[in-house]
C-alpha cells in the first residue's frame, strides 16, 4: 500500500451531490462518539458535548497514517495551550475508528491532557455531517474527510475542509489559531 493512501482518497462526486455537508449556523447533530477511558470505551454523546462549550473539532482519515499521524495531529497537540487560551474549552481529533483505536494513537502522539481522542466507529456522525468518503477501494471503508471546525453552543461557527486530502494546511492548527484571533 502506498505510504499516503489514507489521505488521497477522495470522494466520488455522485456521492458528494447526493448529501450536504454541514455548514456554518448549522447545530452539530445528535450521535454518539466513543472515547477510550480507564474503565474501557464510554459513551459520548454529541448533544451534551458541544452543549455550552467552545469545541475545536478536526477530523482526518485514519489512525497511524502518514498526514495524519506526522502532521494533523502533532500540530493540535503543539498548539492546544495557544488555542485554548483563545477561550477554547475544549480540541476533539475524530476519525472513523474505534475507541481503543483512537487511544492507542492518542497516547503514542502524546495527546493526553492536550487533545480529546473521539472514534466514530461506524460513521454516523461523520455520515451525518455529510464528510465522509468512500474509500473501500483502498480497502479501508467509510472514512472522514480531513476538515477542522470550530463548535459554539453546538453550532458551527467556521468549517476548514481541506482541498488537498495529503495536505493538513486549511484544517490544521495555524489556520485554526487565526480564525480564533
Amino acid at each position: 500500500m502506498p505510504p499516503n493512501i489514507a489521505c488521497r482518497a477522495t470522494r466520488p462526486a455522485q456521492q458528494e451531490e447526493a448529501q450536504m455537508a454541514i455548514n456554518v449556523g448549522d447545530r452539530i447533530p445528535e450521535a454518539t462518539l466513543m472515547k477510550l477511558t480507564d474503565k474501557g470505551p464510554q459513551p459520548v454523546k454529541t448533544g451534551e458535548f458541544f452543549k455550552g462549550r467552545k469545541v475545536v473539532v478536526f477530523a482526518l482519515p485514519g489512525a497511524f497514517t502518514p498526514t495524519c499521524s506526522n502532521q494533523h495531529l502533532p500540530g493540535f497537540i503543539n498548539s492546544s495551550d495557544d488555542i485554548k487560551a483563545k477561550g477554547v474549552d475544549e480540541i476533539v481529533c475524530l476519525s472513523v475508528n474505534d475507541a481503543f483505536v483512537m487511544g492507542a494513537w492518542g497516547k503514542q502522539q502524546g495527546a493526553d491532557g492536550k487533545v480529546t481522542m473521539l472514534g466514530d466507529g461506524n460513521g454516523d456522525f461523520t455520515k451525518a455531517l455529510g464528510l465522509d468518503f468512500d474509500g473501500s477501494g483502498f480497502g479501508m471503508g467509510t472514512r472522514s474527510l480531513r476538515y477542522s471546525m470550530l463548535v459554539d453552543d453546538g453550532v458551527v461557527k467556521s468549517l476548514n475542509k481541506e482541498e488537498n486530502p495529503g495536505e493538513a494546511k486549511i484544517s490544521g492548527a495555524e489556520n485554526m489559531l487565526q480564525q480564533l484571533s
